[in-house]
């Protein structure tokens, strides 16, 4: 295995306001530090943008940086997220697919927008005004802008009620199926691990996930606060079955959720066998 070059507590799941977090990727890396993790993963929704800021943050704390992304998926009505870790952000087939789904998130925050408008005081430059340069809009933005006008409480009551896929405003977002995210994450030369994938909705059918095994993908985060016992001992048995990868997250998204970095962390030895597999790119080390 050769000698680690990186230390745990180690969190592989973090979003910055370059997708629908609300801190820098600096800031996202100092909370990591502060919260006293010393590896940690910037894993912005289809985009790697944040990386070089993070990167440069988390070396200057002493810590190791990770490099990933969290890919859209969609299988038949529900979304489905896959963390990818070290891919090659130049890889030209999965630039391609998260540009698209970058392009359908806008056009589906500017459709929500314009048909919420029509009952709601809020248009697009208040929306506007809850994103920073470069994110790409998304429904986080629009609740935080139903918040600001004092339509609803919390991004939680927002998504519950206004922004609800059961509600008359709602539009479905273009995403790929969970094979071809898989695919194209391994294929440029990422390992692909599904997030919170024992939540309410219920773990993927088996079929489908044994589709996604032979695409390519690494394993399961079974360490998340959404994730439900019957559902992570399901997946259990399929990790134990397969030798898959398992790891713990936070999934911070600074003051958009409760989670807290470090809530749950991932073994030294997952993390150790995720940068053996990656050929994509590597960690930033301090």
């Amino acid at each position: 295995m050769g000698m680690r070059r990186f230390d745990g507590p180690s969190d592989l799941h973090l979003h910055s306001l370059h997708s629908d977090g609300t801190e820098s990727p600096a800031q996202v890396m100092q909370a990591a530090h502060r919260y006293g993790l010393r590896t940690a993963a910037l894993t912005d929704h289809d985009t790697t943008s944040g990386w070089a800021e993070a990167a440069e943050a988390a070396t200057s704390l002493g810590m190791t940086f990770l490099p990933g992304m969290e890919m859209s998926a969609k299988h038949e009505w529900r979304s489905v997220h896959v963390l990818a870790y070290l891919i090659d952000p130049d890889d030209a087939a999965l630039r391609a697919m998260t540009e698209r789904v970058r392009a359908s998130r806008l056009d589906r925050a500017r459709t929500m927008a314009g048909r919420i408008g029509r009952d709601y005081d809020l248009d697009w430059d208040d929306i506007l005004a809850q994103t920073s340069d470069g994110a790409t809009v998304g429904r986080p933005h629009i609740a935080d802008a139903l918040v600001a006008k004092g339509h609803v409480r919390d991004r939680t009551e927002a998504f519950a009620s206004i922004l609800s896929p059961r509600g008359d405003y709602y539009v479905a977002l273009f995403a790929p199926d969970p094979v071809t995210a898989v695919s194209l994450i391994a294929g440029a030369g990422g390992v692909p691990i599904v997030a919170h994938p024992a939540g309410r909705a219920g773990v993927l059918p088996e079929p489908l996930m044994t589709r996604m095994l032979d695409a390519g993908l690494a394993g399961f985060e079974l360490g998340h606060r959404e994730n439900l016992g019957p559902g992570i001992r399901a997946l259990q048995r399929i990790v134990d079955e397969h030798d898959l990868l398992v790891t713990g997250s936070s999934d911070y998204h600074g003051l958009g959720k409760p989670n807290l970095p470090g809530e749950n962390t991932t073994a030294d030895d997952m993390v150790e066998r995720i940068i053996e597999r990656a050929t994509g790119s590597a960690p930033v080390y301090p």
